[in-house]
């Protein structure tokens, strides 16, 4: 048994040069209560917009400036539920159409999401299979495969 002994020793916790997701890349410059109040404005915007039947409008105001980052969870929880509001409200026929209207980083944004959504699928979240990948099959032909390699090699989360 002590033979097997020294895989239990953290070996990360011995080596200097460990790199943190904090050196990865700047926290969100909002600090944690100023992207919560942002993200819960964001959130009655979007559900205001959605309710007026502006899916363009709350698919703008929710993916400009997202938080990102470490101890911004709640943050990150509000503005991913207020994104698939929008996403299970709107028409397959729309879908081109609004996405056109977003910029580079915006479509970027929400590739990001797409993704998030996809590993919460059976985790009782209020997501559709099907929505996603119509989300993401549209958004990969207006945007191309590009945004799908910067979302995964960028570093912020989401």
């Amino acid at each position: 048994m002590s033979e097997y002994a020294f895989r239990k020793i953290d070996i990360d916790a011995l080596d200097e040069d460990v790199l943190l997701p904090s050196d990865l890349f700047d926290p969100d410059p909002r600090g944690p209560d100023g992207a919560l109040a942002d993200a819960k404005r964001k959130s009655t915007d979007v559900r205001n917009l959605v309710s007026k039947g502006d899916i363009a409008g709350a698919l703008n105001s929710i993916l400009t400036d997202p938080p990102y980052g470490d101890g911004v969870d709640e943050a990150k929880k509000l503005t991913t539920s207020a994104l698939l509001l929008i996403l299970n409200s709107t028409r397959a026929a729309e879908i081109p159409g609004i996405l056109k209207g977003l910029g580079p980083d915006q479509q970027d944004h929400l590739m990001a999401y797409l993704y998030k959504g996809m590993a919460a699928l059976g985790h009782g979240q209020d997501v559709s299979g099907s929505v996603l990948l119509t989300w993401h099959e549209k958004l990969t032909e207006v945007a191309g495969v590009g945004c799908i390699v910067r979302v995964m090699t960028d570093r912020r989360i989401l």
